[in-house]
């Protein structure tokens, strides 16, 4: 499950985190996406927020996004943490003008636990 909402800037950002983690989302589990990459980890960073990783990833996924283009490398990681193809290139396109996407996911968390079970 995951939930996503849209922000001009870093104020915004915050209050969407802020949002996200009073509907029980932990802020390890919640993720900024910008189009620009450093102004996507300065926020990750200045937020404590989560880093869509290895983790959430899986090794060969994140190894492959070393060869994308930037959007390429965004729409994977979107979709790592539960959406659509569909509604990751629709994403996309909002980081595209330069509005930041902060998503809210249990995703990672479920596969892990799926992963354990097994």
């Amino acid at each position: 499950m995951y939930k996503v909402l849209v922000a001009e800037n870093g104020v915004e950002a915050t209050q969407s985190i802020e949002a996200l983690q009073s509907d029980g989302y932990d802020k390890e589990h919640v993720y900024i996406f910008a189009h620009d990459k450093n102004r996507s980890e300065n926020l990750t960073s200045a937020t404590s927020t989560g880093d869509v990783g290895i983790k959430e990833q899986g090794f060969f996924e994140s190894i492959g996004n070393l060869f994308r283009t930037r959007g390429d490398e965004l729409r994977s990681k979107m979709r790592s943490v539960g959406m659509s193809q569909v509604e990751a290139e629709r994403y996309e396109e909002v980081l595209d003008t330069g509005k930041l996407v902060i998503v809210g996911s249990n995703q990672a968390e479920s596969i892990q636990n799926d992963f354990k079970m097994n």
